[in-house]
């Protein structure tokens, strides 16, 4: 049994760029830890959402571990660093913020964790933070030198297709064109080309705990986003796989499990 630790920025980034591959693993006998740098409470929440006297950031922990408890995972934890917001929002320069964190100290945090569970596979982001989000460049920076510190033998970066999702996009046009929100494929700037990505994992198995994942964060992912507007044979084809770039000598490497083998 390997343990492997998934880092995320934020409570639901887990669900939608590595759920299945949580769930798959976790139902192949290995022990998941999810870790999330902040717990989210930037997020944006609909008018009326939150009950009284609720915060935002009791729900989201709330939803992270109802979520994880769906894809398997056996702890979770959080590094205790504010969300950054957006890039360009005042909240980025906020000195509790998980962008200002100095990396040292935050790998420090995660280093603990991995030390503790023995980790033998860290994720991470890819140096794009997929999107360009402040928090998730952050995880990049962090996670990669905390593998350093503790010593995790096999670090992945958690990716986008980019050349799948757009040809994915363009091809099912017109079924996405009555869909709330549907992003358009030409403005799309997410991932990494396919050229760059060393592992391809299969989840169309688990893509019903995947979305069910995203359903426990309703307070971000409501029952009318794009997501879950999807059709499921769409949903399948957009989030039945699971990319990500093998860092170290064996970048080249094509895998399609992030579990050693050896």
């Amino acid at each position: 049994m390997a343990t492997l630790v998934f880092f995320h920025a934020h409570p639901d980034d887990e669900a939608i760029a590595t759920g299945g591959t949580m769930a798959r693993v976790a139902a192949e006998g290995h022990r998941v830890v999810l870790v999330c740098a902040t717990k989210g409470e930037l997020g944006e929440v609909a008018p009326g959402f939150l009950t009284d006297g609720e915060s935002l950031t009791d729900r989201r922990v709330e939803e992270v571990r109802a979520a994880a408890e769906i894809l398997g995972a056996q702890r979770v934890d959080f590094l205790g660093y504010r969300d950054s917001g957006m890039e360009g929002e005042p909240t980025t320069k906020d000195p509790e913020c998980f962008a200002m964190a100095d990396v040292d100290e935050a790998a420090g945090r995660l280093a603990a964790i991995l030390r503790d569970e023995d980790a033998e596979v860290l994720t991470v982001y890819d140096e794009r933070g997929n999107y360009g989000h402040p928090d998730h460049v952050q995880v990049h920076r962090v996670g990669i030198r905390a593998a350093e510190l503790a010593g995790t033998p096999r670090v992945y970066e958690s990716t986008m297709n980019r050349d799948y999702i757009v040809e994915l996009m363009k091809s099912r046009a017109g079924e996405m064109q009555d869909i709330a929100d549907a992003p358009d494929p030409e403005e799309m700037d997410l991932g990494m080309p396919a050229e760059v990505i060393t592992t391809t994992v299969d989840v169309s198995a688990y893509v019903g705990q995947k979305r069910a994942a995203m359903v426990a964060h309703a307070s971000q992912i409501p029952e009318e986003s794009f997501f879950l507007q999807l059709p499921p044979d769409a949903f399948t084809a957009a989030f039945g796989q699971e990319w990500f770039i093998r860092r170290g000598p064996e970048r080249a490497t094509v895998e399609d499990t992030l579990v050693p083998l050896d």
